[in-house]
């Protein structure tokens, strides 16, 4: 599920910067490697678990360095299912969602003070 009209798609932002922002928040960044990263924020409902997704692109430098540029896509979620990762095509819970929705206008509004 891809949720769109958040304001966060196509930001750019040092990664030191977003380090803190992700972090502050409670996201965690998972996979990367020199050039894309992933950050998730767990939500938990009913025993489900559902993961936030924004993913970053380096558009300018490598991810190994603080200063790197990089370009965020539009946030997405789906639920965990075991042991195979997330299923983007599952339902979620509109509390979910509307917790999610407020945790994305957060960090726009951290990024737009950027």
């Amino acid at each position: 599920m891809v949720i769109k009209d958040t304001g966060i798609g196509n930001k750019e932002v040092m990664l030191a910067d977003l380090d803190h922002y992700m972090s502050d928040l409670g996201f965690v960044r998972g996979a990367w490697d020199y050039k894309h990263a992933t950050y998730d924020y767990q939500l938990k409902d009913k025993g489900n678990n559902y993961y936030l997704r924004i993913e970053a692109n380096a558009i300018e430098g490598k991810l190994e360095d603080s200063h790197a540029v990089l370009k965020l896509e539009d946030p997405y979620m789906g639920r965990h299912l075991f042991p195979h990762g997330l299923d983007y095509d599952s339902p979620i819970p509109d509390s979910v969602v509307q917790t999610a929705k407020r945790k994305l206008q957060v960090l726009n509004e951290k990024l737009s003070a950027y």
